[in-house]
């Protein structure tokens, strides 16, 4: 009975936070270099936290544009659904249910126009790092704060390094994206994140290759890789948890 209102919690959570990504996406989905945007195609401004960043993305005249919020409400469930299958009752699951919105946000922006936002980047590490010391106070974590801090510095300076070794086949957005990772994957170990960073890159890999295999891209085709991290991430949370 306890994981069938865990799982309808993370349902409702889940579906809920996916209803209020789409204006924040549209407004964050623009090359970079650019301004973020401040009114909707009709030319209505945005403005505000609720009315400017949070909800469906639909003019006063009643025209949707941007993501379609059912589409990003469903991922959002789907996610939080598989997550407290997986984890139960354990504290850290209220960790990867808050995280999961921020994720299908940054994934939405890198496949429309390949940018990881600074905007979200930055503070994500240090909020999944609080959020983590606060689930280690708690009686039932099964993970380690110190390492999941030291993992993050961690896969924040080898993605760095791999940067710096080869900038246009890395971008630096995965790069401030990276200690978010390695906070999330290292709370479970170095094992985990091993595997969960290896599993990015083999999501990655699987993808451009069936992009060039159905024609749509050859091999010097920039895809977003922001999205595959995380979906490496996700998988290795799924395999710490068990």
């Amino acid at each position: 009975m306890e994981t069938f209102w865990i799982i309808a919690a993370a349902v409702l959570w889940g579906a809920g936070a996916g209803l209020l990504i789409p204006r924040a996406a549209y407004r964050l989905s623009v090359p970079p270099g650019e301004a973020w945007r401040t009114a909707c195609p009709a030319g209505h401004q945005l403005a505000g936290l609720g009315d400017g960043w949070l909800g469906r993305a639909r003019c006063p005249d009643g025209d949707s544009y941007g993501p379609s919020s059912p589409v990003l409400a469903a991922v959002s469930a789907v996610a939080c659904i598989v997550l407290a299958a997986a984890v139960g009752a354990r504290p850290e699951l209220v960790v990867w249910l808050l995280l999961v919105p921020v994720g299908v946000l940054l994934a939405v922006v890198d496949f429309a126009v390949h940018r990881l936002p600074d905007i979200v980047t930055v503070p994500f590490a240090v909020i999944a790092l609080v959020l983590l010391g606060g689930a280690t106070l708690l009686p039932g974590a099964s993970g380690s704060w110190m390492t999941a801090l030291l993992g993050s510095l961690t896969l924040g300076v080898c993605y760095l390094l791999l940067f710096l070794i080869n900038p246009k086949g890395f971008g630096f957005g995965d790069v401030k994206l990276a200690p978010a990772l390695g906070a999330v994957l290292g709370w479970y170990g170095w094992g985990i994140l091993l595997i969960g960073t290896f599993a990015g890159y083999l999501f990655g890999a699987l993808y451009g290759v069936g992009l060039i295999l159905a024609r749509r891209a050859d091999r010097k085709t920039a895809i977003p890789f922001g999205p595959f991290l995380m979906a490496g991430a996700f998988a290795g949370i799924l395999l710490g948890s068990l």
